[in-house]
């Protein structure tokens, strides 16, 4: 049977469902050559009696087997970050939970887990003290879970500092105070427009010497940065720049399978957002690469890059729709509802299209599922089929 998609000019077309699933199978040796972390999105409890500005309510128990099921494909968990809707519908208490909890699980499942430090309890105007308290609190709370930490990126901190010195001096206290090495997340305005001029400068060239300022002045307590400003040229520049034996994460989900297989002079390992619905692939992917097959690499990564252009489209940072959608269509979850009542930030074409896209790629473990319940959504928003 096909199904009749609505496109974007607002006509429908016959699309035949693939029907077959990936051959990747869950499992298998760890990841060797690179290390890899899926950012995690958040079941929303759909029985839950709130409105959008309410405070998150989850699903933590298919939470947290999300976070089973990436584990169980050798992939590491990237915990509370904007995937998981931070600053979009889960707050600073709503996040300290997730961390707790999920923490736990890695600990109980034996999985890596790297957690997100922010500033996100602070509701209103902050001056820099209150932002490097607000930062403390948070890196005490993860580090005391025994996860990884990750530096992210604050909208407190972008609109309080008046220069780049605001950020070393931060960044630099912050790093003295870790007891272990991080990651550093620095999120471009795409994802974030609050976090437009970051690093003290909207001139990416300046901001990049100030980051680097703060990574050469503290190497032994930077493990790696998570970039993520979707220009591959400037990822590979950059990463040539760095210390021995800092890492870089390409945030890159347009350009992740050439920026992970490298060159001559590099590579970057992954914390993406779009391995949570790619998990499976990925992992293949990746396996390939540890035995050397770049070819095979290439050949399960790259045709995954249309469906994660599309869902990565601007505006950027309703990308987590697309996600949970997957998720839901993949029997991740029982419903296609959010934390915020985000599941309506993208439109039904949109959603219409990343379905076809995913299917072609099997991404699907039961096809027939996630056709019922495209057929199902297709008629609640008035699409006979």
């Amino acid at each position: 049977m096909t199904l009749l998609l609505p496109g974007p000019d607002g006509t429908t077309y016959a699309y035949e469902p693939h029907r077959t699933p990936s051959a990747a199978a869950p499992g298998g040796s760890p990841l060797t050559s690179r290390t890899v972390f899926s950012a995690a999105h958040v079941v929303a409890d759909p029985r839950a009696d709130v409105s959008p500005d309410s405070p998150a309510a989850v699903d933590w128990d298919a939470t947290l087997a999300f976070r089973r099921h990436l584990w169980a494909q050798g992939l590491g968990v990237a915990e509370a970050m904007d995937t998981a809707q931070r600053g979009m519908g889960l707050d600073w208490k709503g996040a300290a939970e997730l961390i707790t909890r999920s923490a736990a699980e890695a600990e109980s499942a034996g999985g890596a887990i790297a957690c997100g430090v922010g500033t996100d309890q602070l509701t209103g105007p902050a001056g820099l003290p209150a932002v490097l308290a607000a930062y403390e609190e948070q890196l005490a709370l993860v580090e005391s879970t025994g996860a990884q930490v990750i530096l992210m990126a604050s909208r407190a901190l972008a609109a309080a500092a008046k220069s780049p010195d605001d950020y070393l001096e931060t960044y630099g206290h912050l790093l003295r105070q870790a007891s272990e090495p991080v990651i550093l997340h620095w999120l471009g305005p795409m994802f974030d427009p609050a976090l437009t001029g970051y690093w003290g400068s909207e001139d990416l060239d300046a901001a990049t010497e100030t980051f680097l300022e703060v990574i050469t002045a503290h190497p032994d307590k930077v493990d790696g940065i998570k970039i993520s400003l979707l220009d591959p040229g400037r990822e590979i520049a950059l990463r040539r720049r760095l210390p021995d034996g800092v890492r870089c994460y390409t945030g890159d989900d347009f350009n992740y399978p050439e920026l992970i297989e490298g060159d001559d002079h590099g590579f970057s390992h992954a914390l993406l957002g779009i391995f949570d619905p790619l998990a499976p692939l990925a992992a293949r992917a990746v396996r390939l690469l540890d035995t050397g097959d770049t070819k095979g690499f290439r050949a399960c990564l790259d045709p995954t890059v249309e469906l994660s252009r599309h869902l990565f489209r601007t505006p950027t940072r309703f990308y987590k729709t697309g996600v949970v959608f997957l998720a839901w269509l993949a029997g991740h979850q029982s419903h296609f509802t959010m934390v915020g009542g985000l599941q309506s930030a993208r439109s039904l074409p949109h959603l219409a299209r990343a379905y076809e896209l995913a299917d072609a790629l099997g991404l699907f473990p039961d096809a027939g599922l996630a056709e019922s319940r495209m057929r199902s959504l297709l008629t609640t928003y008035g699409v006979e089929q």
